[in-house]
């Protein structure tokens, strides 16, 4: 592993972060309406399709991992599963977004199927793959960084090639379908750029320890007395729900409590996402100056203090609640590329320590975890909301104050949370750097 990683190598990495973020809308907000309403499926049975193609794709994530880090093709580890989820996840891409008139429920199943496989056997290594692109404590954030900025540049395309085409009379189906297209035209140019430029069995050759014989009880045992990994995860998941519910609720939010027409909403998530992409570069200069959980947990109080703000706005505060979406874009973009890097640094206390290498293994558990935040997300906001009677049709003055509260409030609490694990975490860039010195030593006995 180098320590700085060159401006093409770095580009070549995080460019396929793009066409893997284009489909994030069409796939998560549209999909169940395609085939729910306008393929006339039933919005009840495609729920339950998708669920179960969820589960599946969820279930596929540590196996994944743990195959990309055993087995490979002339010690590349990571490319072989990037190309062959590529191709997976670009059918299913097409099947999924090109319906046929007359879908089946067999169909819609088989093809979300193929789509969740392909993009986690894609993505579980990409993410192991960043990981191993240097060891340096600093240099891991700036990866970080550009990977999950261009992701957040693919949202936005999206976004905008979506409003664009329906502007001019495109249907959704129509839309959905071009977006397919494009995303596949992207992953066929990144993709290959990515394979030619970044190393890979340069990276595997110099790893200390290789993958052992796999042992389910053992390698449990093993994750479990990883304290670091555990209390990382813990962070990363219930932020993700913190997260997640405003996510779940942001257009009813608008529409509810703001009145906000459709322009405004687009306006919103404009300054939301923008905030995050202009800002990005701003987290790895702050951790170089007070470490990466400390900079974190600085990032998600601004982000509460300015959730808070949200339960004090009055009615149709369009101006102040645009404030508060570019400072929570802003401190999103810590969120996304902070918690990796670090993750990676506990990855290689993992390897010292348990003389294993499982990079992949670790990157596949906090991608679950990610999934899981989602699905809890989604799961509590909504029958929570029923359960207190709420009527998005005709709200009434307490259940406006139900909907601010599981907006605002509720994620504020998770946060608060989620600072008390991290900002004692006691893994940091100091202790880091012994644990590589641990590893070089290591790997120079071996090689002697």
């Amino acid at each position: 592993m180098s320590h700085n990683v060159r401006l093409r190598v770095l580009t070549a990495y995080t460019a396929p972060s793009f066409a893997t973020a284009l489909p994030t809308i069409p796939i998560y907000i549209y999909l169940p309406t395609l085939y729910g309403v306008h393929l006339e499926l039933g919005l009840a049975i495609t729920g339950v399709i998708l669920l179960v193609a969820r589960l599946v794709d969820t279930l596929t994530d540590p196996i994944i991992g743990i195959l990309s880090d055993r087995f490979g093709y002339k010690n590349n580890h990571r490319k072989p599963w990037v190309i062959a989820g590529a191709l997976i996840a670009g059918l299913g891409i097409y099947k999924l977004l090109h319906p046929d008139v007359d879908v089946t429920v067999l169909y819609l199943l088989v093809w979300s199927i193929v789509l969740y496989i392909g993009w986690t056997m894609l993505v579980v290594p990409y993410f192991a793959w960043g990981a191993e692109l240097s060891s340096d404590y600093h240099e891991r954030t700036r990866i970080t960084s550009y990977r999950e900025g261009i992701g957040i540049l693919g949202i936005l395309t999206a976004g905008a090639v979506m409003a664009t085409v329906t502007n001019v009379g495109w249907s959704e189906a129509e839309s959905i379908g071009l977006l397919a297209w494009i995303t596949i035209a992207a992953g066929a140019l990144t993709i290959p750029f990515l394979l030619a430029v970044v190393p890979d069995a340069e990276i595997t050759r110099d790893k200390t320890c290789k993958p052992q014989k796999y042992d389910l009880v053992s390698s449990t045992k093993s994750l479990l007395a990883n304290k670091l990994f555990l209390r990382l995860l813990s962070a990363w998941f219930l932020n993700g729900i913190a997260n997640g519910i405003p996510a779940v609720l942001f257009f009813l939010y608008l529409d509810t409590f703001l009145g906000a027409t459709e322009t405004q909403r687009a306006l919103y998530v404009v300054l939301y996402f923008g905030s995050t992409v202009l800002t990005m570069p701003l987290w790895p200069h702050l951790s170089n100056l007070i470490g990466k959980h400390k900079v974190w947990c600085w990032a998600m109080i601004t982000a509460s203090i300015s959730f808070l703000c949200v339960i004090f706005l009055p009615e149709g505060s369009f101006i102040y609640f645009g404030i508060v979406c570019v400072i929570t874009g802003m401190c999103l973009g810590a969120d996304l590329s902070l918690p990796p890097s670090i993750q990676a640094d506990v990855v290689d206390y993992d390897t010292l320590r348990f003389k294993n290498r499982r990079t992949g293994l670790l990157f596949s558990l906090w991608g679950m975890g990610t999934k899981f935040a989602l699905a809890i997300s989604v799961g509590f906001a909504f029958p929570i909301l029923e359960l207190l009677s709420f009527d998005p049709d005709n709200p009434s003055s307490e259940g406006k104050i139900f909907l601010v509260v599981i907006y605002a409030l509720v994620p504020v609490v998770l946060k608060v949370i989620t600072i008390g694990i991290v900002w004692g975490f006691p893994f940091d860039g100091s202790r880091h750097q012994s644990v590589i010195r641990r590893l070089t030593s290591l790997q120079a006995r071996a090689h002697k």
